[in-house]
């Protein structure tokens, strides 16, 4: 036993102690996009550290500083709050614990991209940003992994809850992304089609990053990632592809303990009072000299807050199983569909759909998720808050892949996923019963507006061509009915004559054909409209909009307009902007349509794009050669202003075209406009 660890130490030592970066080739296309070649794997990963830093090395600082909970030494309290949540859900415990566990190969991977990473910080220190993050190790990049993949299961929205006191029913929405895969057998060319489109922030730590990686041990692969990932995260490789959407069953679980009024330290479980476990979180805050204490508690349920309304454990499987990024290397690697499976198999990516197509006449999707087996019985309200006093609710195992809900293959020949329920993925004749799997685990019942419309674009196609399928993607229309959880047909059928000062804009509502171009003037009040009663109702249950709301509505939009643009004559762009840098443009999409938007305040009465379609891609796989791909990101390789790929990317975004992309590398190594060595030159 003694010689077999000793050789996986060595495997795993020489693994990247052989990296040489004149080995590895950086190729940039014509848009910037790093294509990175090397003979192994790890040196692969060094290449993409590299190139990703070239392009938004200040956020990869920022991921590098979680990993050792020191964000508040870079961005004061905010970043703090952020290091007591690493330190709270015991990511790093969690890495120490499990590192023996994960397999050489892997290993050596994030030894590869840790080394490039910090050889380019060597290289360029002049770029360094914030000088506590350099050097760092592996264990603190994986500890990084481990916080943002909670952070993705809910965490963030739930330790907020607890502490504001809003605990009865614990859940968070999404706001998008969409995948389709079609069969060969319902497609006109005889390919299967995978659509890959990523609804994100479109600048900052969660946008897309493109690239292609490609050694010489099997890995060639070409997708979108975020800055700091070592591998793609959804994209294709020769063989196949896959796409993420969020999803929302039931990751995460909230407890309340019942603490023993002589010990505020203590809980009642199974009739015994035990002690908390008691550590102290040292928190460094930009600005204040001295390191800050605070005290965190963990319960045999978990990470535990104490609040004015109780003391409450949290429980999800993000942080209890640290692979997930070793199962993304897999599904890397898979080079056929039983290879995929074995990949998902490992139940340690714990959160999103996942929609495939490969080129041997395989569509595939699965509510993806990392589910514990909970206790049945009725008394426990698994979606609100649990009784923590007891083993009957300590859950330790997780259901395996087989019993998540899934298709392969459907007769219909299509699936589709657009955030919404898992048992509405396809043609009605062959969906799923959502009666044959446990409520407990939480899964989505309900249709969208993407969903919806999907459905409706569906109708009276028998097979599909390439370029109507890119359309439906690309579509900003919200379907017949609206699925929004406040209707508004009170708004649709007031009488205009009877409010002279608001009559333009109800003709203008009335009229909308409900499209979400640019250039339509009842896309501009419907903007408007959302975002009133989104913040005016939060937190109340779905109903239909009063009368009187609606004439308050109409007048909120009627004052915003005359305010800041002095006409209710407005169209969307005029509203609406993408906005990078200086440049300010027009902007079509509205939450929840399939080519949606989400906005923020930017500046006279306009409202910038933050969230929405990102990171595109198109997938054809034909019989014979390499996929067909297209893609496309919001706007650029490069986060640099003074960068040509800092923006070259929007004209094709705002006009709903895509750029040509290969895994071929006799192509890119032909087109490249630039090709080098990580090396300081």
């Amino acid at each position: 036993m003694k010689f077999f660890l000793l050789f996986l130490l060595i495997v795993s030592i020489s693994a990247t102690a052989q990296i040489n970066p004149s080995h590895i080739t950086i190729a940039r296309d014509s848009f910037g996009v790093p294509h990175i070649f090397a003979p192994t794997d790890a040196e692969v990963a060094y290449g993409l550290a590299w190139a990703n830093a070239e392009d938004d090395f200040t956020t990869l600082q920022l991921v590098v500083l979680s990993g050792k909970a020191m964000l508040g030494s870079a961005l004061g309290k905010k970043g703090a709050q952020a290091d007591y949540v690493v330190n709270l859900l015991r990511c790093r415990q969690l890495v120490d614990n499990q590192w023996q566990t994960l397999s050489p190969d892997f290993v050596a991977l994030i030894k590869g991209y840790v080394a490039g990473l910090n050889a380019y910080a060597k290289a360029f220190p002049g770029q360094i940003k914030y000088k506590k993050a350099f050097p760092f190790n592996e264990k603190e990049y994986l500890t990084a992994v481990v916080f943002s993949i909670s952070i993705f299961c809910g965490a963030d929205h739930v330790l907020p809850q607890i502490l504001s006191g809003k605990i009865a029913t614990i859940g968070f929405t999404s706001k998008g992304s969409n995948a389709f895969a079609f069969h060969p057998s319902r497609t006109t060319t005889g390919e299967a089609f995978l659509a890959i489109n990523a609804h994100q922030p479109v600048e900052g730590p969660t946008a897309f990053y493109e690239a292609h990686l490609q050694s010489e041990e099997g890995w060639n692969i070409l997708g979108g990632l975020f800055p700091g990932g070592c591998l793609i995260f959804h994209g294709t490789n020769e063989n196949l592809g896959w796409a993420h959407t969020v999803n929302n069953q039931d990751k995460i679980d909230v407890f309340q303990l019942q603490m023993n009024p002589n010990n505020k330290n203590q809980y009642l479980f199974d009739g015994e009072w035990v002690n908390l476990e008691v550590a102290k979180a040292k928190l460094h805050v930009k600005g204040i000299p001295v390191t800050i204490g605070k005290k965190v508690y963990w319960s045999k349920y978990g990470a535990t807050v104490k609040s004015k309304q109780g003391v409450f454990s949290i429980r999800l499987g993000a942080n209890m199983d640290c692979k997930a990024l070793e199962q993304w290397y897999r599904m890397n690697k898979a080079k056929n569909f039983t290879e995929f499976y074995k990949a998902l198999s490992m139940v340690s990516l714990p959160m999103f759909n996942i929609m495939y197509a490969d080129r041997y006449d395989t569509i595939f999707y699965i509510s993806n998720g990392k589910i514990p087996f909970r206790n049945p019985d009725p008394k426990y309200q698994w979606r609100s808050t649990v009784t923590g006093n007891t083993s009957a609710t300590l859950w330790n195992e997780f259901k395996p892949i087989t019993a998540l809900p899934q298709y392969i293959n459907p007769p219909s020949g299509y699936l589709f996923n657009t955030n919404h329920s898992p048992f509405l993925a396809t043609d009605p004749l062959y969906n799923l019963n959502p009666k044959l799997f446990d409520k407990n685990d939480g899964y989505e019942l309900f249709d969208n507006n993407r969903s919806k419309r999907f459905t409706e674009l569906m109708k009276g196609i028998d097979k599909m061509d390439y370029e109507h399928f890119k359309r439906i993607k690309f579509d900003e229309q919200y379907p017949a009915t609206l699925q929004f959880a406040y209707t508004i047909d009170s708004m649709m059928q007031l009488d205009a004559n009877a409010h002279p000062l608001l009559k333009n804009i109800i003709i203008n509502f009335q009229q909308w054909d409900k499209n979400a171009i640019a250039n339509s003037k009842g896309a501009a009040v419907f903007l408007l409209v959302y975002q009133y009663l989104v913040k005016k109702l939060a937190g109340n249950a779905p109903r239909a909009i009063t009368v009187q709301e609606g004439i308050e509505t109409y007048q909120y939009v009627y004052d915003y307009m005359m305010k800041y643009f002095n006409s209710t004559n407005l169209v969307l762009g005029d509203i609406q902007k993408l906005v990078r840098g200086e440049d300010v443009r027009p902007a079509g999409g509205l939450p929840d349509v399939l080519a949606a938007a989400y906005t923020a305040p930017y500046k006279n009465g306009m409202l910038r794009v933050t969230t929405g379609d990102a990171y595109i891609c198109f997938v054809r796989y034909p019989k014979n050669g390499l996929p067909i791909i297209e893609s496309v990101n919001t706007f650029g390789a490069s986060s640099h202003p003074d960068s040509p790929h800092y923006k070259d990317q929007l004209e094709l975004f705002q006009h709903h075209q895509t750029k040509h992309m290969t895994l071929d590398k006799n192509e890119v190594l032909q087109h490249a406009i630039k090709i080098y060595h990580p090396v300081n030159n």
